[in-house]
C-alpha cells in the first residue's frame, strides 16, 4: 500500500477520549478518500467518508484539514466517528458488551469518489470501553439487578439509569467510571426476572439500590449522584426528592414530573402525568413525534404527578437538547427551576444545546435521529443535527463530570479532553 495511516495515541483508547488521525506517504496534494467502517456486536455496519486534500508535503492531518465534502465537512478531527451512518436505517449504535472493544477500520483511498477509488492505506482502531484499572462486577443483590464499575479506589458513587427502553445499558457507566467514580448502572424494568413491562415502579427498589452503594466498601460515601436519561431522569428527580444519602442529580432531556407509570413509594403514590397518543405527528420520513402526546404538568389534574424537588438535599444540573423531539425538556427544566425557587431553593444548573436532539450520549457516539423503539416497536423521531449533537455531546460529558467532582468529590473541574 502507498499510504500509511497513524493515531495518536497509536494504541487502544477508550471511546470517549478522541484520537489525532493522519495519512503519511501520499503524493504533493494528492486527493483522497477517507472511510470509517464499523460493526456492532449484532454484525450491522455503521459507515462514514469524507473527501480531503493532502498537503504540499504528501501529508495530511485531520486535525488541520478540512474535509472537502461527504459525511461532513470542515475541520473535524473526530468526524470519520460522530457522523457514522448505519447501513440500513433506523439502527442506533450502542455498545453491548463493554468487555470487548469497538474495531474501527480506516481506509484511504485515492481521489474523490467514495467506492471506486485505488485502496492506498488502512488501520484498524480498536476503542475500549473499561479503560485500565475498572473492574466490571454484576450485581445481584436483593432485588438489585445493576452492574457496578470501580476504579482502583474508593471513588465517588453514581447511579446511572436509562430510558423507557428498559433492559440494562452499561456503556454510558464503564466510561464514566474510566473518569474517577464508582458508577452502578441499574436496570429497573425488562431485564432478568425484572417486570417486563413499567406499569407500576416502587421507589423501595431505587432505595435498595442507593443503600447497595452506600455500604459497599469501595463507594467513597456519605452519600452518592445520580445520572438519569430520559424515563431514567424524572425517576432520578424522584428518588432525590425522597430518598436519603443523595447529594448530586443529573439528568438528561427528562420531564418534571413521574411520567408512564405510576410511582409508590411507602404509603404514597405519584401518579404518572396523563398524555393524550392521538396527539403525535407523524414526519416527512414517516416516524412517530410523541413531544405533543404529554399534558402539561402544570395544569390540574397533572399538577399531582409533579415530583418535589423541593425536598432533596443536593443541587441538581439539567442537560437539555433544543432539538429534542422526544420531550419539551426545555419548558421541564424551566418548571423545574421556577418551583425549586419558588420553594427559597438555590436554581438549578441548566445547560441548553442548540441543534441537539433526544439520545445525547458520551462523547463521539453518532447522532441517532431517529429508530425503532425497543418497547413501542415503532420508529420514533429523536431530533438533533449530526455536528451540533456531536459538539453538544463532548461539552456534556465535560459538564458531567465536573459536576459531580464538585459536589461528590469537593473538586473544583476536570481536566477537559484534547481535541
Amino acid at each position: 500500500m502507498a499510504a500509511t495511516v497513524t493515531l495518536e495515541p497509536a494504541g487502544r483508547c477508550c471511546w470517549d477520549e478522541p484520537v489525532r488521525i493522519a495519512v503519511r506517504g501520499l503524493a504533493p496534494e494528492q486527493p483522497v478518500t477517507l472511510r470509517a467502517s464499523l460493526r456492532d456486536e449484532k454484525g450491522a455496519l455503521f459507515r462514514a467518508h469524507a473527501r480531503y486534500c493532502a498537503d504540499a508535503d504528501g501529508q495530511l492531518d485531520l486535525a488541520r484539514a478540512p474535509a472537502l465534502g461527504g459525511s461532513f465537512v470542515g475541520l473535524e478531527p473526530m468526524g470519520l466517528f460522530w457522523a457514522l451512518e448505519p447501513e440500513k436505517p433506523l439502527l442506533r449504535l450502542v455498545k453491548r458488551d463493554v468487555q470487548t472493544p469497538f474495531a474501527v477500520e480506516l481506509e484511504v483511498f485515492d481521489g474523490h469518489e467514495p467506492e471506486g477509488g485505488r485502496l492506498l492505506g488502512r488501520a484498524v482502531h480498536e476503542r475500549d470501553f473499561l479503560a485500565p484499572g475498572v473492574r466490571r462486577e454484576p450485581v445481584r443483590a436483593g432485588r438489585v439487578r445493576a452492574t457496578l464499575f470501580l476504579p482502583s479506589g474508593p471513588f465517588p458513587g453514581i447511579i446511572d439509569l436509562f430510558g423507557s427502553g428498559g433492559g440494562l445499558c452499561e456503556y454510558r457507566a464503564s466510561l464514566l467510571a474510566g473518569r474517577g467514580f464508582a458508577v452502578l448502572a441499574l436496570a429497573y424494568f425488562r431485564f432478568e426476572d425484572l417486570p417486563e413491562y413499567l406499569n407500576d415502579v416502587s421507589l423501595d427498589y431505587f432505595e435498595e439500590a442507593v443503600d447497595f452503594m452506600l455500604q459497599h466498601s469501595k463507594v467513597k460515601g456519605p452519600s452518592v449522584g445520580l445520572l438519569g436519561f430520559s424515563k431514567g431522569g424524572d425517576l432520578c428527580l424522584s428518588m432525590a426528592s425522597f430518598l436519603k444519602g443523595i447529594t448530586a442529580t443529573v439528568v438528561i432531556n427528562a420531564c418534571v414530573a413521574n411520567t408512564i407509570a405510576p410511582l409508590r413509594y411507602k404509603d404514597m403514590i405519584i401518579p404518572h402525568l396523563s398524555s393524550d397518543p392521538w396527539k403525535y405527528t407523524i414526519n416527512e420520513s414517516g416516524f412517530l413525534n410523541l413531544m405533543d402526546i404529554w399534558n402539561n404538568p402544570l395544569e390540574k389534574p397533572n399538577q399531582q404527578s409533579l415530583i418535589p424537588l423541593e425536598k432533596a438535599q443536593g443541587p441538581f444540573l439539567f442537560i437539555v437538547g433544543m432539538d429534542d423531539h422526544n420531550w419539551k425538556s426545555e419548558f421541564y427544566a424551566h418548571v423545574a427551576s421556577e418551583r425549586l425557587q419558588a420553594h427559597g431553593k438555590d436554581r438549578p444548573q441548566i445547560i441548553y444545546y442548540p441543534g441537539t436532539g433526544h439520545c445525547i450520549d458520551p462523547p463521539y457516539f453518532p447522532l441517532c435521529r431517529a429508530s425503532v423503539h425497543a418497547v413501542l416497536d415503532q420508529p420514533i423521531f429523536y431530533g438533533g443535527e449530526p455536528k451540533a449533537h456531536s459538539r453538544a455531546q463532548v461539552d456534556a460529558w465535560q459538564q458531567i463530570q465536573t459536576f459531580f467532582h464538585k459536589h461528590l468529590n469537593g473538586k473544583k473541574s476536570v481536566k477537559p479532553s484534547k481535541l
